[in-house]
């Protein structure tokens, strides 16, 4: 069964060649000319994957995202921006979008990010299955997605969350650029310093989940200049 795509842009001369491109490729397409209308297809059809335009009437793009957010944390969120400026990259990252790209782009690249995205997201809930991790007084649960304090408290993980750290609990004891991060967890190139500024918030989040005192982190340490390094000596990850 092909995947449903739903593509969100309000100038109409890009939304059709965008869903003729994809339509070509396979996927069933869903068409927005606005974040409002975005939003309500979102919440009927619960499509595979959202393309969502930065600036849109009614709802913006963001406003579309964290309200995505809010209900669903896996369905991947590509944001399209005409600007390419740092600000719309990094909000649109920090609400919880796992790619971007910047109009005008090509068909290649238009195909080979969707394809990407879904494949992460398959990849992403294949081996997210069945494994716990012991870091100090917690316990992660990777398949439940949560930590699990001794005392019995229990905090969710997001998905991005969720893989950053079963990477890190993969790589134990060894420096891991943010570049690497990036193209492990988020499968894209750095663009300056935009999107490594995106894992620095998502490795802050985690400390506050898995760190007893996250302004002074013991397992999930900063590289300086380089990236992180998670320590871990005794591994237990089943």
């Amino acid at each position: 069964m092909s995947e449903t795509i739903l593509i969100a842009e309000d100038d109409p001369a890009i939304l059709a060649g965008i869903s003729d491109v994809l339509k070509l490729e396979g996927y069933d397409v869903l068409e927005a000319p606005n974040g409002r209308v975005a939003l309500s297809l979102y919440q009927s059809s619960r499509p595979g994957l959202v393309l969502l335009d930065v600036m849109m009437p009614e709802m913006n793009g963001y406003d579309v995202c964290r309200a995505i957010r809010r209900e669903d944390e896996e369905t991947p969120i590509v944001m399209l921006t005409a600007k390419g400026e740092e600000i719309d990259k990094v909000v649109g990252l920090e609400l919880g979008a796992d790619d971007y790209m910047v109009k005008p782009f090509g068909i290649a690249e238009l195909t080979a990010r969707v394809r990407s995205a879904l494949r992460r997201s398959s990849r992403g809930k294949k081996n997210l299955c069945g494994a716990a991790l012991r870091i100090g007084n917690i316990t992660v649960d990777f398949d439940a997605m949560n930590v699990k304090k001794d005392s019995g408290e229990t905090c969710p993980l997001t998905p991005k969350e969720n893989e950053l750290l079963k990477y890190f609990a993969a790589h134990p004891n060894k420096v891991i650029s943010r570049e690497t991060l990036l193209e492990a967890i988020w499968d894209i190139g750095p663009d300056s310093d935009i999107a490594t500024r995106s894992v620095d918030t998502h490795v802050a989040r985690l400390r506050q989940k898995i760190e007893e005192n996250p302004s002074d982190p013991k397992f999930l340490l900063t590289a300086h200049g380089v990236g992180y390094r998670f320590r871990q000596d005794q591994r237990d990850i089943r």
